[in-house]
């Protein structure tokens, strides 16, 4: 970004009011009210589950728990980091049976949205009302419902396409591509190089949605999809579409091989693909250069080759260019925790500790004073690609209720695997979202 002093004013202002619309958050029952006011000194463990579980992330969270330790003699913090579909099962099973960790990943939207009409989760409303007006508000929407707020985040972004340059310019590709029909090109193109054009995890299922998802939202628009949730409908024309255009990338072949069995981050899966620079391109969030380095074999990825470029566009589309699509991270604090849980909240929010993560390359903050920390040269494009975003949408597996999410990656997988149509994708959510 040209003007990184002007980040923390610009950065997604333009899409806080669109984001609220994407988010799909119905209204929440009376909730269980902000945390009765105790003494945040009292002896305390705090037991924390993030999926940051390997470098650069992982050491950072230690520290910051060391160093609140070491301001705090009578708070212990203990860590579970866990990778993100083994966090999501063990998470599972302790929610289902009320005993939620005290600190914990989430991602807001319509799991949050569960979590909080089962009163398994504190509304942070009141706790954090002092600082809350630190951070970013388009970032904050995610984990807001009903107006309280359950959750607190620390990193914004979105998704996009990382590419290989070297790769690309192997391949005689000279430009990024813009549109859909350009991107199929390109991929023809890499593949006639020699070169796997794109990684994906397919196992986990959740990388192969994003590609549906930005689909869905260029051919039909942000505003089908609000709609869709709202009819408990998916069945439209449009949708069908999009599943049909993301089969027109996946009848070219253009992943690498055993895809089918790969995870995201593990080390025969699809980030240390790219950051070993077996494949030209993945579609993948904000933190994908910092996974693909911690996940390659030299643990330093492709270092400067690595570029992104936006979603393209698809020719007679109802969605805007310049829509976005993606999330961050955040914490929501469980319904047992003690008072010094949001104590530590607020010290991890702090800007000196938001500084700190966004140093690893992994993070861009949401504590607005913390922007002048983003100092890589993709991370810059990101942010300044989100700041001109003309809409927001949230990850459909987190914006929609679980059960809903669920059944968008377990489709979309199912199309990339030849074994479903593009209509049986929307008419399988369709029935699982009456279902509800």
């Amino acid at each position: 970004m040209s003007d990184l002093a002007h980040f923390s004013r610009r950065s997604l202002l333009g899409i806080a009011g669109a984001g609220a619309g994407a988010m799909l958050l119905g209204a929440c029952g009376d909730g269980s009210g902000s945390s009765p006011q105790q003494d945040p000194n009292a002896p305390a463990t705090i037991n924390w589950w993030h999926i940051q579980n390997d470098v650069p992330l992982k050491p950072v969270w230690a520290a910051f728990a060391k160093e609140y330790e070491t301001a705090h003699s009578n708070v212990k913090i203990n860590i579970t980091d866990l990778a993100n579909e083994a966090f999501k099962a063990k998470l599972t099973t302790v929610t289902q049976a009320g005993n939620p960790p005290d600190l914990f990943q989430s991602w807001g939207g319509g799991v949050l949205k569960q979590q909080a009409d089962a009163r398994l989760v504190k509304d942070l409303t009141k706790d954090v009302e002092s600082w809350i007006g630190n951070l970013l508000p388009a970032a904050v929407q995610p984990y807001t419902i009903d107006g309280k707020i359950y959750g607190i985040p620390w990193d914004i972004g979105m998704v996009g396409f990382w590419y290989n340059k070297e790769l690309f310019e192997r391949a005689g590709v000279t430009a990024t591509p813009t549109t859909w029909s350009e991107l199929l090109t390109v991929v023809q193109k890499i593949k006639g190089a020699g070169v796997t054009p794109i990684a994906l995890g397919g196992k986990d299922k959740w990388p192969g949605h994003f590609y549906w998802a930005y689909l869905a939202m260029r051919v039909a628009g942000l505003d089908a999809l609000k709609q869709a949730a709202v009819d408990k409908s998916f069945d439209n024309p449009d949708f069908v579409a999009a599943g049909e255009r993301l089969k027109e990338l996946v009848d070219l072949q253009p992943f690498q091989k055993g895809f089918l069995a790969a995870t995201y981050d593990q080390p025969d899966g699809q980030a240390a693909t790219m950051g070993n620079g077996r494949a030209a391109m993945e579609l993948m969030g904000q933190w994908a250069p910092a996974v693909q380095g911690s996940a390659s074999t030299s643990k330093k990825g492709i270092g400067e080759k690595l570029g992104f470029f936006p979603f393209p566009t698809v020719d007679g589309g109802k969605g805007q260019a310049k829509d976005a699509f993606g999330g961050g991270n955040g914490f929501a604090v469980g319904k047992n925790a003690p008072p010094a849980t949001i104590d530590f909240l607020k010290f991890f929010l702090d800007v000196a500790q938001q500084r700190k993560a966004t140093d690893t390359g992994a993070v861009l903050p949401t504590t607005k004073a913390a922007a002048d920390a983003i100092k890589d040269a993709n991370a810059k494009v990101v942010a300044e690609t989100l700041a001109s975003a003309t809409g927001f949408q949230l990850y459909l597996d987190q914006a929609y209720p679980p059960a809903v999410g669920t059944q968008v990656n377990d489709s979309v997988a199912e199309l990339i695997a030849g074994k479903k149509t593009p209509d049986q994708v929307t008419k399988d959510i369709t029935s699982t979202a009456k279902s509800q």
